[in-house]
């Protein structure tokens, strides 16, 4: 059957036929102009919270500024260091070794040096063959390996990560795709730990959760549990199963001694715990730009660890393929060296020290500038990093007003602060949180 049009009615659409190759073009066309591009629809991420600072300080043209921000270790003139240790390592391993591919697992002298460090050379899960072991990118590394292991192998089952704690952290285990949850740690108030909160927290997870623990020097707190602490929190989280994983990223940087650093582990190991330990040595080593470090998880029997440990290598293996050489070296020949080793545990006790003299130095100095608030809490907490109680207006007030820079939650890395600096550091904290601006 033909269809008819009458000609007023084709009069009447003309308008609308016209106006089709218009309307063609916007909907097939993007919305804007970004968006012709193959990545135009990709906005821009957000800036790391830490390495933001940096840019910021870079920027700010003042030759008083001062980075506080990130963790790096500083000597008292403000200068990076290498430790002598590190020198010499340098100087011994340096043309001893071809450039091959280390295994996936990494090297395996590394390895067995790595979890002697933190859990003793005698320890019985060590002699039993019970601990997997893999060499790995650092802190960060380990923590991403774990996350991947437990997505796979310990299904349902949620992260519970201290509130606050290292930004990156929420990121590792977002991204592996594991559930997480924030248990209680710090006490704003007291500045001080929430055990209360803490203990509480572990009794209501579901069982078998997996707890991130910071060994020592917590991150950003500085607060860390007493060994008595340390005992409680070991048998509650034993009590409902739970699986603790350690982030040992200041192993002797914290108290200058790294068995005593070590002690929140080898509680929990005495306990009878099921474990993991991400080991790094970019702090204590000044390794920074190396990358290394190690995870090690404890498990029942010498079967479970080598399948846990093939199946961390078959994790990384995608991810990275294996990792490198040059640092495992300088730790290992550290390590090994019973000379290069006093000396690196003279120079990382000297590395404490000093932070420790510092926290000291800048409550004089806050007290001495008329300061009424308490700041006993610099000096209580340990580590790198200071936990100020500061607003992030008055970190705001910092920056702009006297070109000092760290995160807005009033961390303070303590390894930038020197004598040179200490006392007009003091003076701009009394200034903001006094209101004198």
């Amino acid at each position: 059957m033909a269809l008819s049009t009458s000609a007023p009615a084709l009069a009447g659409l003309r308008p609308v036929l016209n106006a089709l190759p218009a309307l063609t073009r916007a909907l097939v066309q993007p919305a804007s102009a970004a968006a012709t591009t193959l990545f135009g629809n990709v906005e821009q991420a957000p800036k790391d919270p830490i390495l933001g600072i940096t840019e910021k300080f870079l920027a700010d043209t003042n030759p008083i500024k001062m980075n506080l921000g990130v963790g790096a270790y500083r000597d008292d003139n403000g200068q990076p260091v290498v430790l002598d240790a590190v020198r010499e390592a340098e100087r011994r391993v340096a043309g001893s070794h071809f450039m091959e591919y280390l295994p996936i697992g990494g090297l395996r002298d590394f390895i067995s040096e790595s979890v002697k460090l933190a859990y003793s050379d005698d320890a019985a899960v060590l002699r039993e063959g019970q601990v997997a072991a893999v060499q790995s990118l650092s802190g960060t590394g380990s923590c991403r390996l774990f996350a991947d292991f437990q997505k796979r192998f310990m299904p349902g089952t949620k992260v519970f990560i201290p509130e606050p704690t290292w930004s990156n952290h929420f990121n590792i285990w977002r991204d592996a795709g594991v559930e997480f949850a924030k248990y209680r740690y710090y006490k704003p108030d007291t500045r001080g730990l929430d055990m209360d909160g803490f203990l509480e927290d572990i009794k209501r997870a579901p069982a078998g959760s997996v707890f991130l623990l910071h060994a020592c020097a917590h991150n950003p707190t500085g607060v860390d549990p007493t060994p008595e602490q340390w005992r409680q929190l070991s048998r509650a989280m034993l009590e409902r199963g739970h699986f603790p994983l350690f982030d040992m990223a200041y192993q002797g940087f914290a108290s200058g001694d790294c068995d005593r650093d070590a002690a929140s582990i080898r509680i929990f190991l005495g306990d009878g715990h099921r474990l993991g330990v991400s080991q790094s040595y970019a702090k204590n080593m000044g390794l920074y730009g190396q990358r290394v470090g190690c995870l090690s998880v404890v498990c029942d029997n010498k079967r479970d660890a080598s399948a846990v440990e093939s199946q961390l290598k078959a994790i990384a293996r995608p991810m990275y393929s294996n990792p490198p050489l040059h640092g495992a070296l300088l730790v290992t020949k550290i390590l090994q060296d019973n000379d290069l080793k006093q000396l690196w545990f003279k120079e990382v006790k000297g590395m404490a020290d000093r932070i420790i003299s510092m926290r000291s130095l800048l409550r004089k100095r806050l007290e001495e500038a008329g300061s009424p608030l308490p700041w006993g809490h610099i000096t209580d907490q340990i580590g790198m990093f200071a936990y100020s109680g500061m607003s992030p207006e008055m970190v705001d007030a910092l920056a702009a007003q006297h070109h000092i820079y760290m995160t807005r939650n009033g961390r303070i890395s303590m390894a930038g602060v020197n004598t040179k600096n200490v006392g007009r550091l003091a003076e701009a904290m009394h200034a903001v949180t006094s209101g004198k601006l």
